[in-house]
């Protein structure tokens, strides 16, 4: 296996202390815009990284690199504005692709807080005959949240639910940055993307449709002493992949952002600091969302002044196969001071980076295959949660 990683950020840079402890591929090219971001990533590290640059804007630069190295798999860890660029470069180059966050949506442009307009991943989808026919994999939204969420899906239904009432992915922490008043733990540009557009439920008699941001708050209980967060709706795959394969009432997705990040996100957005289309500022044209991502901390550089644990899971609500009430919690903890200890990185840009190296690793051994587009949630979830397991990071469940 050779694997292009397009993105040396901090997801990217992760990915790559991750991966340097196994031995399932011949090389890994970390490409990035800057080449010394790039080279950062993959110093100290064995002589199957290599640096490279590339303009993941341009599909023609990705497949250009992929010849070049004779990439069979490229591994998107940038933002998803990259994601068709990347995705159409892989398959130009004859390229499988993995990535953790799905093409872009657009708002409903009359209804935006009842009906969807263009879904997260649509763009992708509608590609899945062509990758099909080429026997090529397209691998998307194998990240944390998307990706070990939706596993836990398909985990539940296969193995403990004889009938699946509601799905609902819940994502909170305890995380605090010292220092900072304001320092998101992960980039700004992708969390002002899915918290500010309208968050998609599915339900089986309606299908999918849309609600205002941050709606329907819940408090749920988080293990392993993180407790109590207040969580809110948010625009995220695993509502447009897991109906898709896993057969459930109803799909949701809940994060807990917090009052303060919630203020914030709706001041940016009155403000118009939230948007992509460049604006004149003197000479200059810029990006409003950029300029806010520049004034804010790198999250990359923060595992030494972050405290606390972050929680990715998915809730189960239904009848289990004995055919009683069941309700469980499948969940992913990672320790911040554990994650830096061990690897040098911090535990949210960890926890994504992980899933993508080990569905590699399951690819790379015949463990998982498939051809087309297609979700975490299509393949055998208990080979992904062995060797999650196997890496030094076990997952958890609860009965609630």
């Amino acid at each position: 296996m050779r694997i292009l990683l397009v993105g040396a950020g901090g997801v990217g840079s992760a990915a790559v202390a991750i991966a340097a402890r196994r031995s399932f591929f011949e090389t890994m090219v970390v490409a990035d815009y800057d080449l010394g971001r790039a080279s950062r990533a993959i110093a100290e590290h064995d002589s199957r990284f290599v640096a490279a640059h590339v303009d993941a804007a341009s599909a023609d630069a990705v497949a250009a690199l992929c010849r070049e190295h004779r990439i069979t798999h490229v591994l998107n860890a940038v933002d998803p504005r990259f994601v068709m660029p990347i995705f159409e470069g892989a398959f130009a180059a004859g390229a499988d692709y993995l990535d953790m966050a799905m093409s872009l949506s657009r708002p409903h442009p009359s209804r935006p807080f009842a009906e969807t307009g263009v879904k997260l991943g649509d763009e992708q989808f509608a590609a899945a005959s062509a990758w099909a026919e080429a026997g090529r994999l397209a691998l998307c939204g194998i990240g944390v949240e998307p990706g070990l969420s939706d596993i836990f899906a398909r985990y539940a239904a296969d193995e403990l639910f004889a009938e699946i009432d509601e799905i609902g992915v819940r994502d909170g922490a305890n995380l605090t940055v010292d220092g900072y008043d304001f320092a998101p733990s992960f980039s700004i540009w992708t969390t002002i993307e899915e918290c500010l557009n309208p968050p998609v439920i599915w339900e089986a008699d309606r299908g999918w449709y849309t609600t205002p941001p941050f709606s329907e708050p819940e408090v749920f209980e988080f293990p392993e002493g993180i407790g109590p967060v207040e969580c809110v709706n948010v625009e995220h795959e695993e509502v447009l992949l897991i109906p898709r394969w896993v057969k459930a009432k109803r799909v949701t997705f809940k994060y807990g952002l917090g009052d303060e990040f919630i203020e914030v996100l709706k001041t940016l957005h009155k403000l118009g600091l939230d948007a992509v289309s460049p604006v004149r500022v003197g000479g200059a044209s810029v990006s409003p969302r950029d300029v806010v991502a520049a004034c804010l901390p790198d999250p990359a550089t923060l595992g030494d002044r972050m405290r606390g644990k972050t929680c990715a899971g998915t809730y189960v609500t239904g009848t289990g196969v004995d055919g009683r009430p069941r309700r469980v919690y499948l969940y992913h903890v990672v320790d911040n001071e554990w994650s830096m200890k061990e690897y040098g990185h911090q535990a949210v840009v960890w926890q994504t980076a992980i899933n993508p190296v080990v569905a590699l690793e399951l690819l790379a051994t015949g463990a998982w295959s498939g051809t087309g587009v297609l979700g975490p949630e299509a393949l055998p979830p208990r080979p992904f949660l062995d060797l999650l397991t196997g890496y030094g990071s076990p997952w958890g469940m609860e009965e609630r």
